[in-house]
């Protein structure tokens, strides 16, 4: 099935995975997807499959009706074959995978709420089981987003490796990664203690239960400053 980007008219493909994904989301719940052609976020829920699946129909005897009373009957123009001497034609997209999130976290409930929360603005969690562990997923994947815990290795921030490993990630690939830092010192939504710490968002323990609001409010602010100038570096690089 295919879906219309809001930004660009672009006709996308979705994929059954992702189709499969949308349809068992909680009620009011979205996927996150990113346009291929203009890289802007697309929201899809259940009722947005729905309406993309949805044709409008006429019964049949009313279509034949209604040509015969209209005369003279005008043919459809010939079809436009430029493309044809230049052997270039515009396929629809694919979209084939949702954006996904590594969460550094020891398992707990504090962990189980960042998961839901990533989930319900359309992220897919992934966990990490030590900072060697991570470090070797993101040479395979490239996440959308990347969730720390600034105890996750058990030593103060300072001498986290993974952190250090973010901070000295080349930014070809850096800009493009969502850096979230949670811990019981940082100030939440703080946004030059983030900048001092090479992330783009901090979030206090206290806050984590509020995080779908926190991300809701941040993530979109960050992608209005700086969308149209990572998709303008990425179309120069590629």
């Amino acid at each position: 099935m295919t879906i219309t980007c809001p930004h660009c008219t672009k006709q996308l493909k979705i994929s059954d995975k992702i189709r499969s994904s949308v349809q068992q989301l909680p009620p009011k719940q979205s996927v996150r997807l990113k346009c291929p052609q203009c890289e802007n976020t697309i929201f899809i829920n259940a009722d947005s499959l729905t309406t993309a699946t949805e044709q409008p129909t006429r019964p049949r005897a009313k279509q034949q009706s209604e040509a015969r009373s209209t005369s003279p009957v005008k043919p459809p123009t010939p079809p436009d074959i430029a493309w044809l001497k230049e052997g270039i034609f515009e396929e629809t997209e694919v979209i084939e995978d949702i954006p996904q999130a590594l969460i550094l976290i020891q398992p707990g409930k504090e962990r189980d709420k960042v998961s839901e929360a990533v989930e319900s603005i359309g992220y897919q969690p992934t966990f990490a089981h030590s900072a060697e562990d991570a470090m070797e997923k993101m040479q395979f994947i490239n996440y959308a987003g990347v969730i720390l815990h600034s105890q996750f290795e058990g030593t103060e921030l300072d001498n986290s490796s993974f952190h250090r490993f973010m901070c000295d990630m080349g930014m070809q690939k850096r800009r493009f990664i969502f850096y979230i830092l949670i811990g019981p010192k940082f100030f939440t939504l703080y946004d030059l203690e983030a900048l001092a710490n090479s992330a783009n968002l901090v979030v206090n323990d206290r806050e984590v239960p509020q995080l779908v609001t926190i991300l809701r409010k941040a993530i979109p602010q960050y992608e209005e400053l700086f969308g149209t100038l990572m998709a303008e570096i990425n179309a120069y690089s590629g």
